[in-house]
């Protein structure tokens, strides 16, 4: 019998972790790894749209992590007998790379920046956003849940290259980067 996408077993607003606990779709776990998974569809666009290949295996390790870092959140801490992926420090290093590589190529910031001024700048602006926000979620989850710290610091270095990748997308397409000037 082929493999069905629906098991109905949601239906009453409940889901199951890794390990077989059901918690309620609002529960801020599930939120935690579902702003993940959104992120992850985000990152994806952002492949789609980018022509740099260098970038685009970057982004696509990015979608990886992002998957382990989800499996992580969808697991129960207590219950899960998974051996599950791994994130490691060299992860974070890779975007930092990254990071200091595009900043040797665009201009230096002097002030904030309004987002847009290209689709795809824009795309990683609302992929940076997301980032922030399911950084903010696993945060939450960590106040009264063991959440390994990595996974964070992930998310937070992701969401700098994300503004970088932006910058330097900005710089690609000679679109307008606009400072923020705030009126007095």
């Amino acid at each position: 019998m082929a493999f069905k996408i629906y098991t109905k077993t949601g239906d009453k607003g409940l889901t199951s972790l890794i390990g077989g606990t059901r918690l309620p779709k609002h529960h801020i776990r599930i939120e935690a790894y579902g702003t993940v998974d959104e992120l992850n569809s985000h990152v994806g666009l952002l492949r789609d749209v980018i022509e740099d290949k260098e970038t685009n295996e970057l982004l696509v390790s990015v979608q990886d992590r992002l998957f382990t870092i989800g499996s992580h959140l969808a697991a129960d801490p207590l219950k899960n007998k998974m051996v599950l992926p791994a994130l490691f420090e060299e992860d974070i290093l890779a975007l930092e790379k990254a990071i200091d590589q595009i900043d040797e190529l665009v201009p230096e910031m002097k002030s904030f920046v309004l987002p847009g001024g290209h689709i795809h700048v824009s795309y990683c602006h609302i992929a940076r956003c997301v980032c922030r926000r399911a950084e903010r979620a696993i945060l939450r989850l960590a106040e009264n849940e063991k959440v390994d710290d990595i996974h964070f610091k992930y998310l937070n270095r992701l969401s700098d290259y994300l503004f970088m990748l932006s910058r330097w997308l900005t710089h690609h397409y000679k679109a307008e980067e606009i400072p923020w000037k705030p009126k007095k």
